[in-house]
């Protein structure tokens, strides 16, 4: 069983061994998360009766039964790992433990399976006495609950992996503060931290020795490894990538970092499915504000709506971005499918000319918030304008790839959301050419899912040519925005995979055209 099991522990890993969304995945792919625990009942019930007739003949007639099951278990293990993956099965030390428990747990199931129904030559007994629930309950093995059985053994495995978080998280903690001089900073929002942070970490690098959180690495136990792991007394500066799903969580990777300054980029709908209500996703990116000291600095991105209001009721130290007369702005801005380029005011000091190879003007504005705190640190307008210059695209988020025919890839695959999609279909809509787009749409959004996928069908149809649809069920709503603008239904590609997807791409691209990739569902929501 513990074979067969692969794919649901690949999605407890996904899910960050969160009870809740591992549920949802089991409901979402009930198919695939059912189909290894029925398979080896029914292949245990048609063994069990061909050799029935052995029963009171063969004393170890179960030795076939359980080699049956473990070549049965061992093809669906192979046919998990075989699986195309984007996120691929870690077998961490933590899944390592969760295996463990899995198999502990499964043989007691099993155990208990025969103790409470007897052995197989008291079926006749059982059925006399029981009738056909014997016969149901006789047949009816553990196997067929083997997606409880994983939250069981996940269940039995928490105290253990709370108790050495804890020492890990202790340890990370005093590594970070055993060093007085070292600057921490805290980077949250929900969306445009990860960018943000390689903007701030490339610019201060200019005058500091940096370490900040690699690729999407957010999470407290994701933010212990790296301290824990990389950070050297020659570092002066930490900068911690700090995400959410649940109330409470940036206020312990602030437990964590005891940050100095604290950047909010912005709060808006993302992972809505475990939030529920924008105000609960406000309170807990204002967590991180609450955290700094008296004397720390907090930096936020004016959005003219949430975030600007957080600034306003703030009563620490602040800077404003984003906002003409604030704290730092732009003018002068001109984004086009090189990059961007823009005149920067920083405060009292001289505006002076910037430019940057980052598609995007939404990238100007996480650069504006990152210049208040280089500022803030020291740099001078020369440092500041060379980090600008010398900034990369970060890995899946608008990142511009050439190919050999002629064909310009965007590749922005990273989650997206309601605020970022819009602002990649600006991107796009900068380009010449005919313009295709390859899209699942966006998750997490709970609720309110249906009706931003709408909107971005029909902000969709003025921006594309060409739509590629990943997954028909997921992207109805998509459809409907699209065909609601008018946009030619022989332009409308709806496909089960990304690999289908890329099938269809390769046929009708041209030299001369533009694809964007624009978000990739996560393994455990594909159709495919």
């Amino acid at each position: 069983m513990t074979l067969a099991a692969r794919l649901l522990l690949h999605y407890f890993q996904l899910e960050s061994y969160q009870f809740q969304g591992y549920f949802k995945t089991v409901g979402r792919q009930w198919r695939r998360a059912f189909l290894p625990g029925l398979a080896l009942n029914a292949a245990y019930v048609v063994s069990f009766l061909g050799l029935s007739g052995l029963l009171n003949a063969e004393p170890f007639f179960f030795l076939p039964l359980a080699f049956l099951q473990i070549v049965l278990g061992y093809l669906f293990y192979r046919q998990a790992v075989k699986t195309s993956q984007k996120k691929k099965f870690a077998l961490t030390a933590r899944m390592k433990r969760l295996y463990v428990v899995l198999i502990l747990v499964c043989l007691a199931a099993v155990y208990l399976n025969i103790r409470g129904l007897g052995a197989a030559d008291d079926l006749e007994r059982m059925h006399a006495s029981w009738g056909l629930l014997a016969l149901i309950l006789f047949y009816l093995r553990p196997s067929l609950f083997l997606p409880l059985l994983v939250a069981l053994a996940g269940l039995l495995a928490l105290p253990i992996e709370r108790l050495i978080f804890h020492l890990y998280f202790r340890d990370a903690e005093k590594k970070l503060l055993e060093n007085p001089r070292l600057i921490r900073i805290g980077i949250t929002g929900s969306y445009g931290k990860t960018s943000t942070k390689f903007i701030l970490a490339e610019i201060l690098s200019q005058k500091y020795n940096v370490l900040a959180t690699p690729a999407s690495f957010n999470t407290p136990m994701g933010v212990t490894r790296i301290i824990r792991e990389r950070l050297t007394p020659a570092h002066q500066v930490f900068i911690g990538e700090m995400g959410a799903r649940h109330v409470g969580e940036i206020k312990e990777l602030s437990r964590l970092v005891h940050p100095q300054i604290g950047i909010l980029t912005a709060v808006g709908p993302q992972h809505l499915d475990t939030f529920k209500t924008l105000e609960r996703i406000e309170k807990t990116k204002y967590e991180l504000i609450d955290a700094l000291p008296e004397g720390g600095l907090s930096v936020f991105l004016n959005d003219g709506g949430i975030v600007a209001r957080l600034y306003e009721k703030t009563r620490k130290p602040k800077m404003l971005a984003g906002k003409e007369g604030a704290d730092a702005w732009a003018t002068d801005v001109h984004v086009s499918p090189q990059g961007s380029h823009f005149t920067l005011h920083l405060g009292d000091w001289e505006p002076f000319e910037c430019a940057t190879p980052l598609l995007g003007r939404h990238n100007i504005g996480n650069i504006l918030a990152a210049c208040c705190v280089a500022k803030h640190l020291g740099l001078n307008r020369e440092q500041i304008r060379r980090g600008i210059q010398q900034l990369k695209p970060v890995e899946h988020r608008l990142q511009l790839l050439k190919t050999a025919g002629g064909v310009t890839v965007i590749d922005d695959a990273f989650n997206t959301n309601p605020t970022s999609s819009k602002e990649a279909l600006k991107v796009l809509s900068s380009f010449p050419g005919r313009r295709v787009i390859v899209t699942p749409g966006m998750v997490e959004l709970g609720a309110e899912e249906a009706r931003y996928n709408e909107e971005f069908g029909q902000a969709m149809a003025e921006a594309v040519d060409v739509a590629v649809l990943v997954g028909k069920r997921h992207t109805e709503p998509i459809q409907k925005g699209l065909k609601e603008k008018g946009f030619p239904i022989e332009n409308i590609h709806v496909v089960a995979s990304l690999d289908e997807a890329i099938t269809v791409v390769n046929g009708i691209l041209k030299p001369g055209d533009v694809v964007m990739y624009e978000n990739d569902l996560p393994d455990h929501y594909n159709e495919g």
